[in-house]
């Protein structure tokens, strides 16, 4: 059977009708405090924040409670970014999503005569909760074909759509009557494997993701076949400052990097020293003070009294420059001796 992982999702208090916002990581969330409260489980994770690792084939379980009666609505996101409806459907004895307060939920439940068990792809899989004090009109987003189907198919596809669609769904609702929660797993082959995986989550449609100055594709995507090992990665997303950062890819096993992106505080990779091997001076000028310097990836400083000093090998190194106000510079140069550049970055 298809591998599914399941969360519950809580209510709001609020009259106020704010936006839903698009998250990185939750998917999708409730911008207010809400007074309620959601918990979700799988059987390999009794704390609720971790990404357990499943094999192919291998059974799973999912527990949620709210701390109100609510309609629950599950969904799981593969690495491919394939939607499946995992609640309300069909298929368990209790396939109804009107789940009581302060009671525990559990899918598989123990009256059900069927297993779950986890399948491909491999990768990170992300399930999304959604409850509401009232029954929610999902026609646009999911149906049943044909009688004969146990699950419901998502017409969206990828967390973008679903993120999107959902917003459309809740935005008429009062602000306190609806919350989400989200829960990860990761799908593990059988077989030996000598790669691992990387899922890039970001909060801005359209973005992309570089790795070691290879680009991958859209984020939101889990990417296979990694060679164990570091890497610098880069995201790009339309509007914002590019963020940069550090990962290590092991085998067998996906990396998990969430990156929201905000219009007055930009994520801020960890800062990490270039390595001084005095090969070669390579000095940067600048008019723009401050301007924050990146040189193949790791963060090298910020331009001072007009520039930057360096050291690097000989070779070609890609410098990036990010300033408020100015647009991200970006050039590769061939150092094949000490040098001088000068930069003038574009607003």
């Amino acid at each position: 059977m298809k591998k599914f992982l399941m969360i519950p999702v809580a209510l709001l208090a609020s009259t106020a009708f704010a936006a839903p916002k698009i998250s990185a990581q939750s998917i999708i969330v409730n911008p207010t405090q809400p007074d309620l409260s959601v918990s979700v489980r799988v059987d390999k994770d009794t704390t609720g924040s971790a990404n357990p690792v499943y094999l192919d084939g291998e059974p799973i379980r999912i527990s949620t409670s709210v701390n109100r009666d609510a309609y629950v609505y599950l969904f799981n996101l593969d690495s491919t970014g394939e939607v499946t409806q995992i609640l309300p459907n069909r298929l368990s004895n209790s396939g109804g999503n009107f789940v009581k307060a302060n009671t525990t939920v559990t899918f598989p439940s123990q009256g059900d005569n069927f297993v779950f068990n986890v399948g491909g792809p491999v990768g990170l899989n992300k399930v999304l909760a959604l409850a509401s004090l009232e029954p929610l009109n999902l026609d646009q987003i999911t149906s049943f074909k044909t009688t004969q189907d146990q699950f419901a198919t998502a017409a969206t596809r990828g967390q973008d759509q679903l993120a999107q669609a959902l917003s459309i769904v809740v935005n008429p609702i009062p602000q306190n009557s609806w919350v989400s929660d989200t829960a990860f797993f990761s799908v593990a082959s059988r077989a030996p494997v000598t790669t691992g995986s990387l899922f890039v989550g970001t909060n801005v449609p359209g973005s992309t993701v570089i790795i070691n100055g290879r680009t991958l594709g859209a984020a939101n995507t889990t990417y296979s076949g990694i060679a164990p090992g570091s890497y610098p990665v880069r995201v790009k997303a339309p509007g914002f400052a590019d963020y940069t950062t550090t990962i290590t890819v092991r085998a067998n096993t996906t990396t998990n990097l969430n990156v929201e992106f905000n219009r007055t505080n930009t994520p801020v990779p960890t800062p990490a020293p270039v390595v001084n091997t005095n090969n070669y001076s390579f000095v940067l000028r600048s008019s723009v003070s401050g301007a924050r310097v990146f040189v193949d990836g790791v963060e090298a400083g910020t331009i001072q009294n007009g520039s930057l000093a360096l050291n690097v090998t000989r070779g070609g190194h890609e410098v990036v420059i990010i300033a408020p106000g100015y647009r991200t510079f970006i050039n590769t140069y061939n150092v094949t001796q000490n040098a001088q550049v000068n930069i003038t970055p574009v607003r």
